[in-house]
């Protein structure tokens, strides 16, 4: 016999811990053992080792932990592959502050060995505590399968499919214009610069021509780059300086010769028409320079400091070197004009630093074929990603149509190491093992590149390095590729894009079916969390409040695909109400029932009342839509709403309180009937939760004397649509029921009668038919409208001085004498009226000044026309209960 006592209060701290560790040790998150069933997989978008969960985690572990968990109700074999990612740049930033703020040092005083056994402990603690979370969260991942993005076997995957890119002509080293972190001191891709509008200036300078013949005026937003200029363009079409190109000009400061070539690259209409050209140092001019064969000079070392090609200004840090250079020009009466100009500057998405575009011998990823093949894919339904919602294709589409070669090359020391020797010989050698000696000279002197690549090399083949690639591993046979990919709209680019064109190069499959895109988690205000603001939740703050089902129940029934949205701690209240409410409920069902108790289910007894039929039906439409919801493009706020309004009020604030007619009843059978119908209602219900109330769902499931499918609520089938539960007839017949006792009650709320006053009510029904199913069902009408006097019929007339609702099929009357002092009531109204009407005129006057119109803000105007409207509905009320009470 199942233990039906239940504590008096839900404890979630004293349930959650002790269920988790309990699902672990009985192996509940692994897949299960027929291989029959469809499979159905998720990978872990993997979080960086670098800190704490956030709110935004919260969000994505509990979409995906209620994907999984339905899932495998189902009957699917599951697999969510869990996992974290070393987050190269990010970590070792981490890790070089901490050492700079408690030792003092940096790395290259430890050197590179030293230096990597840091960050590996830096490692080991946070993954520990990720681990942490994420049983704080109660997400269902199989941890024996746990990955790590430098771990041995993905390492194997990263060098593979460096060398076979390479091997293609798909991997290139070269001098280029790339994104430089002069923070970090190492190469950025595009997809990693923050671009921000920032109040500049744009320097017109005049360059003189050489033979003395006049000058060319050029403007720059960054003056310290003119000491690389190796060249002026103009327009070839340009009729005003046509006759100037090939002649040239002398160069400002470092007093070099430089030519003005012409080029369509120059827009004649922007500006002078003249552009200074610095292909060290922009990557447009980088690509002119090219074309036309000129020098390219960098100015600038690492740091963001001037170096000798800068001449005087050498040993200058960039932004102190500007302010000097434009005195200099001043003084030189070079510089003619200087404007204010705002313009959009690119800072390094994780030091914060401004990005220099910088000349530097980088690896690149060729992405043109790739691009073409992961295009082409979308046009096939069969490889198609599907973008849950459809919107985000076209942001994927737009990107990778214009996509530029990936600099995939990181100065750090934190990451996958280049698999490339350098012999003295000048042959480079890319290989998957270390390589001791050089296959063209025999030379063993060779050197590894310093280089690591980039975080997102490694991570964007997650779904199948994962699984065992290289190698053909019973999992990659079984679970790739993957169902479902959920991430943020944030990093599309970052990440999805890079999965999905290595996924088709190296596996020839498309990495999961569908990607569900989520919004961010914003603060109540709307405003974006950030440590700068100060405005961030920690969501285990929450849980250690609420509990982790209420913290989930808020963000999944909040989650509308695609859109932020904001933290709301009444929503957490709201959810925390709502465990309490079931906890409550389940207890008065667990109190109902003793030790002679058999469960017998619901099938084979035909005696069921209109409740009774009537809340199965409701459970079955409640299935069917929470299971059409979740399938219909992942609609999971609206699955766990609809469980909501089921729960809340269908269950617990309407078949309860019918229940405890025929439990408090004599009727033996009756009340066995009810009582089964009590626990399967709740078992199904409790099932359909579990996705997303992992922790209050198992508690109370353990204790509930329904049938058993397996030892967890986790394993148990989940509930689908049955027909033989539809009742239509029932649905109409208590619809009429709930109707009438409702407006009753609302009734007696507006005339102050509380429910212990005996009333006379008088209902008129429709129609004969109508009139039958309210004499059938005059019990529930006697419990919960307590009348002195109870008439049903066709052919009833209305009172005098009666109140008169109407519901559908029927009228109900509620004669007021001896009921309340008709007179004093009709006094307090008009009283209430006569306020209304104030309130009204003052507004209509407010929204009638034309001074106040003008000049209030369009929120304010809105919120006074709808206190108008919301007064004025109020005294029409007023006015139509006075106009009753005096017949």
């Amino acid at each position: 016999m199942t233990e039906l006592n239940i504590p008096k209060v839900y404890d979630p701290k004293a349930v959650e811990t002790k269920l988790y560790d309990w699902w672990i040790a009985n192996n509940l998150f692994k897949p299960n053992e027929n291989k029959e069933a469809p499979k159905y997989s998720i990978v872990i978008p993997p979080p960086n080792v670098t800190g704490n969960l956030h709110m935004g985690h919260a969000l994505n572990l509990s979409i995906q932990d209620s994907l999984i968990r339905r899932k495998r109700m189902q009957g699917y074999d599951t697999l969510w592959l869990p996992g974290t990612d070393h987050a190269g740049i990010a970590t070792q930033a981490k890790v070089e502050k901490k050492l700079r703020d408690e030792q003092g040092v940096s790395r290259y005083d430890l050197g590179r060995e030293k230096f990597l056994e840091k960050v590996w402990e830096w490692k080991d603690e946070y993954a520990d505590t990720i681990h942490k979370q994420w049983a704080k969260v109660g997400i269902s991942v199989d941890y024996s399968r746990e990955r790590f993005t430098l771990d041995e076997g993905l390492s194997k995957a990263v060098r593979t499919v460096f060398v076979k890119l390479y091997e293609k002509g798909l991997i290139y080293r070269g001098n280029r214009i790339i994104n430089w972190d002069p923070a970090q001191r190492t190469a950025l891709s595009d997809i990693e610069v923050i671009y921000q509008d920032v109040q500049g200036a744009l320097y017109h300078l005049q360059y003189p021509l050489t033979d003395g013949s006049g000058h060319i005026t050029v403007a720059t937003t960054r003056p310290e780059t003119m000491l690389g200029d190796t060249a002026v363009a103009v327009h070839p079409e340009d009729e005003r300086y046509q006759h100037l190109i090939g002649k040239t000009v002398t160069l400002p400061i470092m007093n070099r010769e430089i030519p003005i070539v012409g080029d369509d690259y120059v827009d004649k209409e922007f500006g002078s028409g003249c552009v200074k050209i610095t292909p060290a140092h922009d990557p447009n001019d980088f690509e002119l320079g090219l074309r036309h064969d000129l020098p390219q000079i960098n100015v600038m070392d690492e740091s963001g400091t001037m170096n000798a090609n800068a001449g005087p200004y050498q040993g200058l840090d960039r932004a102190d070197a500007r302010k000097k250079i434009v005195k200099d020009l001043q003084e030189m009466g070079v510089l003619i004009k200087i404007e204010e100009h705002m313009h959009s500057v690119g800072h390094s998405e994780r030091s914060g630093a401004v990005v220099e575009p910088f000349l530097s011998t980088q690896w690149f990823v060729k992405m043109q074929p790739l691009a073409d093949a992961a295009i082409e894919a979308q046009k096939n339904e069969k490889t198609a990603v599907n973008f849950v919602p459809e919107r985000f294709e076209r942001t994927y589409l737009h990107w990778i149509e214009n996509i530029r070669d990936w600099c995939i090359s990181r100065q750090l020391w934190w990451g996958h190491r280049i698999p490339a020797w350098y012999c003295e010989c000048g042959e480079t050698i890319v290989s998957m093992e270390e390589v001791t000696s050089c296959p063209k000279c025999g030379s063993h002197n060779l050197k590894q590149d310093d280089d690591v690549l980039d975080t997102w090399f490694s991570s964007g083949l997650w779904p199948f390095s994962t699984m065992g690639w290289p190698e053909q591993t019973e999992d990659l046979k079984r679970y790739y590729p993957t169902d479902v990919l959920v991430t943020a709209y944030d990093i599309i680019f970052f990440w999805v894009a890079r999965m999905i064109f290595t996924a088709l190069e190296f596996t020839e499959e498309k990495p999961f079916s569908d990607v569900l895109i989520h919004g961010l988690i914003r603060d109540p205000e709307g405003r974006k969390m950030s440590k700068s603001l100060g405005n961030g939740i920690d969501p285990l703050e929450v849980i250690e409040k609420y509990g982790t089902d209420a913290m989930r129940f808020m963000l999944l029934t909040g989650l509308s695909p695609g859109n932020d949205m904001r933290f709301n701690w009444e929503r957490v209240e709201m959810g925390r109400n709502f465990a309490n409410k079931i906890w409550n409920a389940s207890r008065f069902v667990m109190m109902n029932l003793d030790e002679s108790f058999t469960y017998e289910g619901i099938h084979e007894n035909s005696k069921l009342g209109i409740a009774e039929k009537w809340i199965l039906h409701r459970l079955n439409e409640t299935a069917r839509e929470v299971n059409a919801r979740m399938d219909n493009n992942y609609d999971i706020g609206a699955a766990g709403t609809a469980l909501y309004e089921f729960l809340w009020n269908e269950y617990c604030d309407w078949y309860i309180e019918l229940a405890k007619m025929p439990l408090n009843g004599e009727d033996e059978a009756a009340k066995n009937t009810t009582k089964n119908v009590l626990v399967y209602v709740l078992d199904q219900a409790l099932r359909l939760l579990h996705p997303f109330m992992p922790f209050l769902t198992e508690e109370i499931w353990q204790h509930l004397p329904a049938s058993r499918e397996g030892e967890s609520i986790m394993t148990a089938k989940y509930p689908e649509y049955s027909a033989g539960l539809d009742d239509a007839t029932a649905e109409r017949e208590m619809s009429l029921f709930i109707d009438i006792i409702r407006s009753i009650r609302n009734t007696r709320a507006e005339l102050n009668v509380p429910m212990s006053r005996k009333i006379t009510l008088l209902i008129k029904a429709n129609d004969a038919a109508t009139e039958e199913v309210l004499k059938r069902g005059e019990s529930y009408l006697v419990r919960f409208c307590n009348p002195e006097s109870l008439t049903i019929g066709t052919d009833l007339a209305a009172p005098d001085k009666a109140v008169t609702n109407v519901v559908t099929g029927a009228e109900l009357f509620l004669p007021l004498q001896g009921l309340i002092d008709i007179d004093a009531e009709i006094a307090r109204l008009e009283k209430e009226a006569k306020k209304l009407d104030g309130e009204v005129e003052r507004i209509e006057k407010k929204l009638g000044n034309q001074g106040f119109v003008a000049k209030a803000p369009a929120e304010v105007i809105e919120a006074e026309k709808a206190k108008l409207a919301d007064y004025a509905e109020k005294r029409a009320k007023v006015n139509a209960r006075i106009a009753e009470l005096r017949g």
